[in-house]
């Protein structure tokens, strides 16, 4: 009996162990729930938030145990002091950059695009200019700069010859125009115009190093034109029926409608400048956009008989982007006379308006007389029209007014020449 009792009192034992084992592995099987933690602070902001109230700050006990756990850092040494620079206060953020030998420009509604040109006093072009260096000012007010770049652009140029120059400047151009190709670069496309009486074209826009262009050159070229002289007698100067002792027609009477046999008459001079220019602006105004658009003229500046004015031509340059570039030529080349030339007598020809044209559009204007000084000149001005600094922003004026808009653009250094349009027309064109 005494046995018995035994084993069932370590049977007993043995099962409320087994029990006691089951239910302490089943109460570690359930995890503790997480302890409630504090929000992080948001950064830069110390003390607590109470709503409508903002941060309250530091308590004194926090702001106590952060001076003492946290020890006074020495101070640093004061750095030598940096040479004096140019701070501009209004624009401290870089402008977007381009990249590569083709930039691609995204142009926004509102994005104006200028070409500067900036040389020191003897004419050569300047280098090294960052855009820390321009100020662009829109109407008066400055604007922020979103894109500078210095990349080269290809170029679309309309080239306009004049065939009205007298014969031995136009042989003089006849031989340097084989040197036109060779300022082009393979990105860059010519199209190729001429006048007279009228303007012509004679190609559309082709590859700069294809072999059309040198082929069509050579089909463009003139004798040029001599100029005629006065006359006061013979079958131009009088008239065949008469009536009364005086001309039915008047327009042909010996001094014109004056009726002096002793009028001089001049012949009449034709120059249509204005019309081949705005011919070309019109095949410029269909390329890219990312393209820079010029009209390279080549002539004595003489404009007569064009249909359209030099007002009109203008504005239409202005409003699609277009810049003139020159190469003069004959009588206009000449030192002190050149100069006179540009001065305009009323119901007289001009007798060089390209000037007016070149400086209307931030352009350039070389006078050359050789043959020599003409071929380098191509390579002269293509290269400067290639290489520019490159300026945009976002004009603050509204898109649709279609007002004029002038432009000045100033360069942070002293003795230095800004050259840039002076202005221009919002297109419609702009904002697709």
């Amino acid at each position: 009996m005494k046995q018995r009792a035994k084993v069932l009192a370590l049977a007993v034992l043995a099962a409320s162990a087994v029990s006691i084992g089951l239910a302490a592995a089943a109460q570690q099987a359930v995890p503790d729930a997480p302890t409630p933690q504090a929000a992080p602070a948001l950064p830069g902001v110390k003390g607590t938030i109470v709503p409508g109230r903002g941060t309250t700050g530091n308590t004194p006990s926090q702001s106590s145990s952060s001076t003492e756990a946290q020890p006074a850092a020495p101070k640093p040494a004061a750095p030598a002091t940096p040479p004096p620079t140019r701070v501009d206060t209004f624009q401290t953020a870089a402008p977007d950059e381009g990249a590569g030998a083709i930039p691609r420009l995204v142009v926004n509604v509102n994005f104006v695009e200028v070409p500067v040109i900036v040389k020191d006093p003897k004419g050569n072009g300047v280098a090294g200019l960052t855009w820390r260096d321009f100020e662009i000012y829109e109407n008066n007010v400055r604007q922020q700069l979103r894109l500078f770049s210095v990349d080269p652009a290809p170029l679309s140029i309309g080239f306009v010859i004049d065939q009205s120059l007298p014969s031995n400047v136009m042989e003089k151009v006849n031989q340097s125009m084989g040197a036109i190709q060779g300022a082009l670069t393979p990105y860059d496309e010519a199209a190729l115009f001429t006048y007279t009486n009228g303007a012509k074209e004679w190609t559309g826009f082709t590859g700069g190093q294809s072999s059309r262009l040198p082929a069509v050159l050579a089909l463009a070229q003139a004798t040029g034109t001599d100029p005629q002289v006065p006359f006061t007698s013979g079958p131009f100067g009088g008239c065949s029926i008469v009536k009364n002792g005086g001309c039915v027609d008047p327009n042909v009477q010996q001094g014109g409608s004056t009726g002096n046999p002793d009028f001089i008459k001049l012949p009449k001079e034709i120059h249509t400048l204005n019309d081949a220019i705005l011919q070309a602006a019109k095949e410029l105004s269909t390329r890219p956009k990312e393209r820079r658009r010029i009209i390279y003229v080549v002539s004595d500046g003489k404009e007569y008989g064009s249909k359209a004015s030099w007002k009109e031509v203008v504005r239409y340059l202005q409003t699609n982007k277009i810049a003139v570039y020159a190469t003069v030529v004959g009588d206009s080349a000449r030192w002190g006379e050149g100069w006179l030339d540009r001065f305009h007598l009323p119901f007289e020809m001009y007798n060089n308006i390209l000037f007016k044209y070149t400086s209307m559009t931030g352009g350039d204007m070389d006078a050359e007389g050789g043959t020599s000084g003409m071929e380098k000149s191509y390579a002269k001005i293509a290269a400067e029209a290639r290489n520019q600094y490159t300026l945009g922003y976002l004009s603050h004026e509204s898109i649709y007014d279609g007002k004029y808009r002038a432009i000045d653009v100033r360069v942070g250094r002293p003795n230095l020449t800004v050259t840039a349009k002076p202005g221009y027309y919002p297109s419609a064109q702009d904002y697709k």
